[in-house]
């Protein structure tokens, strides 16, 4: 939206704006309006492209996964906590682990449960990659007001789909899909949708997020920010769907506490924020390969230095070259990202980084996709500048135009931006985690234990050893 569009639909003529008018027009930046829709007939066809969209990106992140196949293994909590914990109690929920509340993963597990034991493995793994399919559509449509190309939205989404860590940690099981859902979400909390399938879209992504990860409190002051700018009851779906998830996550925060397994133990120190960020997050944005490589080259913490350069050289670029709307983007990312790694150090300290491994890169998921849409929004900009001659021009024309005229300049751009993203994705698009072995023979053996046993239940160890007891009844042959 052109600047100054709000200003001019709070005021009304004749009078001066109020002072949360003029809040409002002031916050009305960060929440612009989207584009009108396409007609009905175009709309069918859209969604057949985006259902395809969803199914293609799921089938890219299940091939993410090297060595033993994401479909024929459990991966680490889904088989050691949500699978075990849905067949000895089933629908039991609400249940802290880790000192919060994941309802997405318990509930996807106590779904599974109903399967035969043996074919587990693989609905794990759909489920995972069919939530980070739809929450890369959700980034796609959430940047319908800040980048006018949906080539370049398609670009964004496709930056959550071949997000460089994404094989160490998230990709192709469902206990680490709410971090998809993370990475979203503060892209659904800027978002104007005009139907009610985007409400719901948003809406859900929000529950989902806020109901299976504590760090989803982050978003709390771009949810009072929205809440400010955007005062119709119809622009809130978003927010109750994450107040929603609010109401799930904090009892059985409390209930952790009650059981003395909260979160926090100990507070991060400075220090400690400081160097994940910078070492954890700024050096693996290009990826780790390439942190790997500049690091035998020039050293831990040369590698460091030209990374976050790189991506200092960028942001500079971000703010001289963009407008106005450009640079709030770009500094609404940065701090939320940033604020991502300060919560998750204050409540879990000594993330582990080191010039070969990195763990617990999933912390990095929101703050390394903020970063890449950043690029997208401000080249998307000036892309649309460079073909208007640098005129200014309204929305509606905008959006008018067919294809955008690459000008030298916009090419260049273009060109930098895909090279920065490509270093990351092509050398990490694969990688064989720790092994968690194949799924059936363990099924197997749970059920062949099921057969011998003479009371019906079989005890059988879980997540860290901890022994659970199974009725036989709940396991399915």
């Amino acid at each position: 939206m052109p600047e100054g569009t709000v200003l001019r639909r709070l005021a009304q003529p004749g009078t001066a704006p109020s002072t949360l008018g003029r809040l409002r027009a002031a916050l009305g930046v960060l929440f612009p309006e989207a584009l009108e829709t396409a007609g009905s007939g175009r709309r069918i066809v859209s969604v057949v492209i985006q259902v395809a969209a969803v199914c293609a990106g799921a089938v890219v992140l299940l091939l993410r996964i090297g060595g033993i196949p994401a479909w024929d293994s459990v991966y680490a909590e889904d088989q050691g906590v949500f699978l075990l914990d849905a067949l000895a109690h089933p629908w039991h929920l609400l249940v802290p682990y880790g000192g919060y509340e994941e309802l997405m993963p318990r509930l996807i597990g106590q779904l599974v449960s109903y399967l035969p034991l043996v074919d587990a493995a693989a609905p794990f793994a759909l489920a995972g990659g069919v939530i980070a399919a739809l929450c890369a559509l959700l980034i796609y449509h959430a940047l319908e007001g800040w980048v006018r190309s949906p080539w370049m939205r398609a670009l964004a989404g496709v930056a959550l789909i071949l997000l460089p860590l994404a094989p160490y940690d998230i990709a192709g099981n469902s206990v680490n899909s709410p971090w998809y859902a993370m990475a979203a979400l503060p892209f659904a909390l800027l978002w104007r949708p005009k139907g009610w399938p985007g409400m719901t879209a948003a809406a859900l992504v929000a529950f989902a997020a806020t109901s299976s990860e504590m760090l989803a409190i982050v978003c709390a002051p771009l949810v009072l920010l929205r809440i400010i700018a955007l005062p119709r009851w119809r622009e809130q779906a978003v927010t109750a769907g994450w107040l929603a998830g609010l109401l799930v996550q904090v009892p059985v925060v409390l209930e952790s506490y009650a059981q003395h397994t909260q979160r926090i133990q100990k507070l991060g120190t400075p220090s400690q924020i400081a160097g994940y960020y910078v070492h954890g997050v700024l050096l693996r944005a290009l990826g780790r390969q390439v942190s790997l490589r500049l690091t035998e080259a020039v050293g831990f913490n040369g590698a460091t230095v030209i990374v976050c350069a790189i991506v200092v050289a960028g942001l500079a670029w971000v703010v001289i070259a963009g407008n106005r709307q450009v640079r709030v983007f770009a500094a609404f990312a940065v701090l939320m990202g940033l604020a991502e790694v300060i919560l998750a150090e204050v409540v879990a300290p000594a993330r582990i980084v080191s010039t070969t491994v990195i763990y617990t890169g999933r912390y990095t998921t929101l703050p390394i996709i903020a970063l890449t849409v950043t690029g997208v929004v401000a080249v998307d900009a000036y892309l649309q500048r460079q073909a208007r001659g640098g005129r200014e021009q309204g929305a509606e024309d905008s959006a008018r135009m067919p294809f955008i005229r690459l000008t030298p300049r916009g090419l260049t751009a273009l060109a930098i931006l895909l090279c920065l993203l490509a270093v990351g994705w092509i050398p990490d698009y694969r990688y064989a985690r720790g092994s968690w072995g194949y799924w059936k023979p363990k099924a197997e053996q749970l059920l062949t234990a099921c057969d011998h046993s003479t009371s019906g239940e079989i005890t059988t160890p879980a997540w860290k050893d901890k022994p659970i007891t199974i009725p036989c009844d709940n396991l399915r042959g």
